[in-house]
């Protein structure tokens, strides 16, 4: 299970750089203007090599009248929402301004909670790391860690310090609390906007009302798995609440379970993504494939209740396909209902075959007879007065595939030619409905930094050509 960090503290402390800075995105909206931050927002980063959870939150607001205080509020109740769902709890204060009573408000609704928490005095560039630490121990939260969230500084001992913070039995290498073992089989996880037909779509698979099914949004509130066999071979199914716009999610219960979501998500072999054909494919349709995309997941997509959709509207569904998602021309897509069954075994078909692509293994002189077949077909483009060499492609990684492509100048290599590879590589390994990534690395220039040295005769030759030179000007 993916460790969980909440990011709070007062507002303008930093706190949204932060979350940029771990994440590796530029997600959070980031100002010199107190209080920007008002919902949260979720995002994965690797911490000291673990994959982990990490949510920005709104700052707190004191002393605030009228719709002041309802957003203060707002506001109060997202910390603790916050607090609750984390595993540790990273405190952001300013350095500049040490510490003041709302930073103690805040650490005692952490104490209150039970967490673990660290400390980090943002801000920290050019300063002295243990005088500012001294002025931040009446906190009570231990050693606290000097941070510049904005130009990276000792962010690295910040992750180290979080994970130590883990709970006994979430540390990576903890052997000692292990979980059970997972059921054998592909797991795959329905993924999709609130009351689009996951659930059904599980039932119906299973033959049995096994899963709360509603016409009311947010019925599933749990991750929930299902082992499930067909034609010989095994699945784990796994349900997930529905993600919806952070606007519309009000109750804790509800965030919580988005969290759940971004972790069944990662621990996914395939993910169908299941869109409502009533409503057309919404722009959070497109954030949610995005984010399947974005963790390197196999996926297809099944367009849920196509049963008696008017032909104008069937019409105006395919066409949003073609506009919104060029992008996603590898990943099969079905139009099901899974209330009725229709078509629902060729979308699990193609997610348990989007889920072999991801894992498959390609064979060094494969790769490389790809390459040479590409290259001859559509050469590789000039830059700086000659032709970008691509000479030797390797096998890198696997879910997704990751091709690593040795050469010269590879950072010159246009983004087109880059999906010109891909297209390559997935037609003649049949790679579909998987990502591919593609690595370039160049080699190193051993002559680079060294002169040439002349012979004498050489130098007796330059020196002709110099003077002949002159002799012309």
């Amino acid at each position: 299970m993916l460790p969980v960090v909440a990011i709070v503290g007062r507002p303008n402390v930093g706190k949204s750089t932060l979350f940029n800075a771990l994440t590796g995105t530029r997600d959070a909206l980031v100002a010199d203007f107190p209080g920007l931050t008002r919902d949260r927002l979720y995002g994965y980063a690797t911490l000291a090599g673990r994959l982990s959870i990490v949510i920005d939150t709104g700052g707190l607001i004191t002393g605030a009248t009228g719709g002041e205080k309802a957003l203060r509020d707002l506001i109060e109740r997202q910390i603790a929402y916050a607090v609750g769902e984390a595993d540790v709890v990273v405190l952001v204060v300013d350095a500049a301004e040490g510490p003041l009573p709302d930073d103690h408000a805040i650490v005692a609704r952490i104490r209150k909670a039970g967490k673990t928490a660290v400390l980090a005095i943002n801000k920290a560039e050019g300063r002295e790391p243990l005088q500012l630490a001294a002025a931040f121990y009446e906190l009570g939260l231990g050693e606290p860690v000097p941070i510049s969230a904005l130009k990276g500084d000792r962010l690295a001992l910040l992750a180290t310090r979080i994970l130590a913070g883990l709970p006994a039995g979430e540390a990576a290498g903890d052997t000692a609390a292990a979980p059970a073992p997972l059921p054998v089989g592909t797991r795959i996880a329905v993924v999709g906007r609130p009351n689009v037909g996951k659930s059904t779509l599980i039932n119906r698979y299973l033959g049995e009302e096994r899963l709360l099914t509603s016409d009311q949004a947010g019925t599933t509130r749990d991750s929930i798995q299902v082992p499930f066999s067909h034609e010989g071979r095994d699945f784990i199914l796994v349900d997930t609440a529905g993600i919806r716009r952070k606007a519309r999610v009000d109750e804790m219960i509800e965030r919580f379970s988005i969290v759940k979501s971004l972790q069944a998500l990662e621990e996914a072999d395939a993910v169908l993504v299941l869109i409502d054909a009533r409503s057309s494919l919404t722009d959070q349709d497109v954030s949610l494939i995005g984010l399947v995309l974005e963790r390197g997941r196999a996926l297809a997509i099944g367009i849920n209740k196509w049963d008696r959709l008017p032909t104008d509207q069937r019409e105006k569904v395919k066409s949003d396909l073609e506009r919104k998602l060029p992008f996603l021309d590898f990943a099969d897509v079905h139009f099901i209902s899974a209330l009725h069954g229709t078509a629902i075994y060729d979308l699990l078909e193609s997610g348990r075959r989007a889920a072999e692509a991801a894992v498959r293994d390609l064979p060094t002189p494969d790769l490389n007879r790809v390459l040479k077949d590409a290259i001859q077909a559509y050469p590789t483009p000039v830059a700086h007065h000659s032709r970008i060499r691509l000479t030797y492609a390797h096998q890198g990684g696997r879910r997704p595939p990751l091709i690593v492509i040795h050469g010269n100048q590879t950072a010159a290599l246009p983004e087109s030619y880059r999906r010109y590879l891909v297209g390559c590589f997935r037609k003649v390994f049949r790679l579909r409905g998987t990502p591919i990534r593609i690595e370039l690395r160049a080699g190193k220039n051993p002559f680079a930094g060294r002169r040439n040295k002349l012979t004498p005769r050489q130098v007796k030759r330059r020196e002709r050509v110099r003077a002949i030179g002159k002799k012309r000007n």
